[in-house]
């Protein structure tokens, strides 16, 4: 893969457009100002993603050797100046579509590279930084697709989903965590408050996630897709509470993921607009 490319961990990236299409697809607006804030949706995460291994190269000449800068295949000053580039490019964009989605994108920029550079190693800032950013894309897809009201509650839910994984993968990584001098959860308080804590979020996202059917968000159709993701949301609390092992907590946080992206399908599934559609 073009180093340039790699650096920006496109699927991370396009995970996060995702929740701009989302938001088209349960509002029925499929407008440019949508393709537009797609755009700026990956341009800033992966000037995020960029910006984070400008400032990891050195733990990454340890155990990510293989990444664009380590490997050489970037230099330290271009990863900086391709950073800095795709941040501008997106604000830019973000303020010509409208000026409250400029405003978002160019504190969502600052906010990646102080995560970056100093957050990311906080007790649980880090953790509440990349989720709260995670639950921006579908305020930002919100605004775009004017839903504000609706990309809040689902916002909230990637908020919720994303500091579970959060947590989990501070369990799953704290060996290599206290050698980087890292403050993370279970660094500070120890698995077995961490993993009650994941527990917790997982478990109140699967309690009030149906609630969005009931509000009218979505058809009923979106409920047998979203079982099958409390079902992997809910065994994962029993199973992180059971066994807080670095081997298990990396299991769990790929089942979480799953579950994330399950919701997604769900979300699409429930769209009232989708299955208008489908009945015409």
């Amino acid at each position: 893969m073009n180093p340039y490319l790699e650096i920006l961990r496109p699927g991370n990236a396009v995970m996060a457009v995702i929740a701009i299409f989302l938001m088209a697809i349960i509002s029925g607006k499929f407008t440019f100002e949508v393709l537009m804030a797609a755009v700026v949706v990956f341009l800033v995460t992966g000037a995020g993603n960029s910006i984070n291994d400008y400032f990891d190269h050195k733990i990454d000449a340890i155990n990510k050797p293989q990444r664009p800068i380590p490997s050489g295949r970037i230099s330290l000053k271009g990863a900086l100046v391709y950073s800095i580039s795709l941040f501008a490019v997106g604000i830019i964009i973000a303020f010509a579509i409208n000026l409250l989605l400029g405003i978002i994108a160019l504190s969502s920029s600052l906010l990646m590279i102080y995560y970056a550079q100093d957050l990311k190693t906080k007790c649980l800032i880090g953790n509440l930084s990349i989720s709260f950013l995670t639950g921006l894309c579908f305020v930002f897809g919100g605004i775009a697709v004017e839903q504000i009201a609706v990309s809040i509650y689902l916002g909230f839910y990637a908020f919720l989903m994303t500091m579970a994984r959060e947590i989990v993968k501070d369990m799953e990584d704290q060996e290599g965590d206290k050698e980087e001098g890292a403050t993370t959860l279970p660094i500070v308080y120890g698995n077995r408050i961490s993993s009650l804590l994941a527990a917790l979020f997982m478990i109140i996202a699967s309690v009030t996630s149906p609630i969005l059917y009931f509000m009218g968000v979505f058809s009923v159709f979106y409920l047998p897709v979203l079982f099958l993701a409390i079902v992997i949301f809910l065994y994962s609390a029993m199973s992180i509470l059971k066994d807080q092992s670095m081997e298990n907590s990396g299991k769990i946080s790929k089942r979480i993921k799953l579950g994330m992206a399950i919701t997604f399908v769900a979300f699409a599934v429930g769209s009232p607009f989708l299955w208008s559609l489908l009945v015409k």
